[in-house]
This record gives C-alpha cells, structure tokens and sequence, in this order.
C-alpha cells in the first residue's frame, strides 16, 4: 500500500496553480508557500494521537480530547524549506525547528550534506521534513536517513511538487515514511529539474538566481 498522500483541497490546488506562475513575484511566492504549507500541515497532522481531557466551561466540566504522545519537530531542507516553516509554525507553535543542509551535486545529481542542527531533544519528537521540491529524490531521502540515524522513527515529508522519480526513491529508500505532497507532475528534465514544476523554489522565494 503507497504511503504517497497527494493533498488535492481545492484550496491547496488554486493556491499551487498560482506559485507554478511565471509571473508571480518573490512577495506573492512566499506568502502563497506559507499559506499552502499550513494547509498542507492540517492532513499532515490529521492522525495524531488524542488523549481524553478534563475541561470547565463557563457553564460546567466537560471532556474533551487533547493531542497526546510526542512532540513535534519541523526540519527544513536549506534553503528553499524555509519557506513552508512559518505556515506551519502557525498552526503547530509549540513545534521546535532543526535544519539540515544539502546541496546537489550538479554532475552527479546526489545530495551533499554542509549543515545539521537539530533539536537536543530530537529523540523526544516525531519529525516533519520539508522541502517543496521531490525531484530526484536524493535530498529528501538522505534528510530521511540522517534524522533515523539519530534514533527518531516518527518521521514525515512534505513537499509541494513531487516528480515521479523521487517518490520512487522514497519508496524504494524508505518504505515506512509517509510523504505528503500537493501534486505529483510528469517527469525530470535533464537537468532534474521537475515539470512542469515551478522552477527554482529557492530563488523564487528569496529572489535570486
């Protein structure tokens, strides 16, 4: 059974159609990147665990049900996972944040580790890695590896845009994360680079090139 999640709320896809635009600058991209980021966050989240808790309303004490079990982590793949932090952030504000740096290696296509640094409590937490781009692959699934290294099982990837390949190295990688995404477009150029995508999410974000 695929544990491929495509999130397909009529808001996340009106949202998605603009950022793919051309035309749509720095300011908009960031603002509609955070905004789909939280709302991706909501099915991310949606089968965390609940607890039974005592409450007093104004009225009367009541039950009611709280999240329980671990803590939440957010881990942005640099650069261009800053970018979905703060939308999630607002919706998880308790969530500590770690950061793992890769850069691909432009002959090889591989991922190259340049910077780690997460939560002392990481053991404590289940982890969301976030990246807007799945394209090989090779990125998400060495973030992947490196948080399982570190003795951490509860692990998620979010992505905005997956292309083919990469969801079959995360299958292949790691059969027990559950990778969530807002749409899965047809292939890799050459360059691996998705398509149709939405070009480089970094320098869209941040406005270089």
């Amino acid at each position: 059974m695929s544990r491929v999640h495509v999130i397909n709320h009529p808001l996340v896809q009106h949202k998605l159609t603009i950022i793919r635009n051309k035309s749509t600058g720095p300011k908009e991209f960031r603002e509609l990147v955070k905004e789909v980021s939280l709302l991706m966050a909501y099915e991310v989240t949606r089968d965390l665990p609940l607890e039974e808790s005592e409450v007093e309303t104004p009225i009367c004490k009541t039950k009611g049900l709280t999240i329980a079990g671990k803590k939440i982590g957010v881990i942005p793949i640099l650069r261009a996972g800053l970018g979905m932090v703060e939308g999630i952030l607002e919706l998880i504000p308790t969530a500590k944040v770690g950061h793992i740096g890769l850069y691909r290696d432009p002959d090889s296509l591989e991922p190259v580790e340049y910077y780690c640094k997460l939560p002392d409590d990481s053991h404590e937490r289940d982890f969301i890695i976030i990246d807007p781009m799945l394209a090989t692959g090779g990125s998400a699934a060495a973030a992947v590896k490196y948080v399982k290294n570190i003795g951490c099982s509860g692990i998620k990837l979010m992505c905005l845009l997956a292309a083919p390949e990469g969801v079959a190295r995360m299958e292949k990688s790691h059969p027990d994360v559950d990778v969530y995404v807002a749409a899965i477009d047809e292939k890799l150029n050459s360059h691996g680079y998705i398509i149709p995508g939405l070009g480089d999410a970094g320098d869209r974000l941040f406005g270089t090139k």
